[in-house]
């Protein structure tokens, strides 16, 4: 993000993200502190729980509802079309999350889908 993504697109230098669902905040499973709760990633996952958090999980759910996908699908998918980034690292704990997440690379995201969350996360 910011001036050391723009000095990665300019000296073409690839980009692995790390932690690209935020730690699960992206996959729309943590919405209020009451979900972190006792949960190993309550300190990961509750710094994202702001107005701009939840803007980004309201145009995550309306991207989702529109192509028929999962949050997480989506957020990879938007990751993958920006400029400079080689590759998402994200995790899965069972084959369906995994499944979910191989659909990303093929998942074609909308100019306009691209610019909601370009908005949501600014």
């Amino acid at each position: 993000e910011g001036p050391l993504a723009d000095l990665c697109v300019e000296e073409d230098i690839g980009v692995i993200t790390y932690f690209s669902l935020a730690a699960g905040f992206l996959t729309g499973k943590y919405r209020s502190n009451a979900d972190t709760e006792g949960r190993a990633r309550e300190g990961r996952v509750s710094k994202y729980l702001d107005d701009k958090g939840l803007r980004i999980l309201a145009a995550l759910d309306k991207v989702s509802a529109e192509a028929g996908a999962a949050p997480a699908e989506i957020s990879l998918a938007w990751l993958l079309r920006k400029k400079g980034v080689t590759a998402p690292i994200a995790s899965a704990t069972n084959l369906s999350q995994l499944e979910s997440l191989a659909k990303s690379a093929t998942l074609a995201l909308s100019n306009d889908a691209m610019a909601l969350l370009d908005q949501a996360g600014a």
